[in-house]
């Protein structure tokens, strides 16, 4: 980039990236002043308990079934498995309650 000055005929050349350089957004170089403890204000116990029950579904698991399900898509795939073997158990037992009173 050529760069001409006004008063007197000197030619400046200027880096282009220098002049396409974007402005840096590092906090560092943000100019945001600290501020102490008391200048915060108070805080409020359990502002956000609601949000965070709602938005999260945190499950701790015991020690030997994170070792056998090691990855979120494995438990998700073995309680699948567990809650279609259960609906099935619940369907069947529902059709053999009813052949046992029309047999009676």
């Amino acid at each position: 980039m050529i760069r001409q000055s006004g008063r007197a005929a000197i030619v400046r050349i200027v880096s282009a990236r220098k002049a396409l350089k974007k402005a840096s957004t590092k906090t560092d170089d943000l100019e945001i002043r600290e501020l102490k403890r008391d200048q915060l204000g108070r805080g409020v116990r359990g502002k956000y308990y609601r949000r965070f029950m709602r938005g999260s579904n945190v499950v701790v698991l015991r020690p030997e079934i994170s070792k056998a399900f090691p990855t979120s898509e494995a438990v998700n795939d073995a309680l699948a498995r567990y809650l279609a073997f259960a609906r099935e158990a619940k369907v069947s037992t529902r059709r053999a309650g009813a052949r046992k009173r029309h047999a009676a």
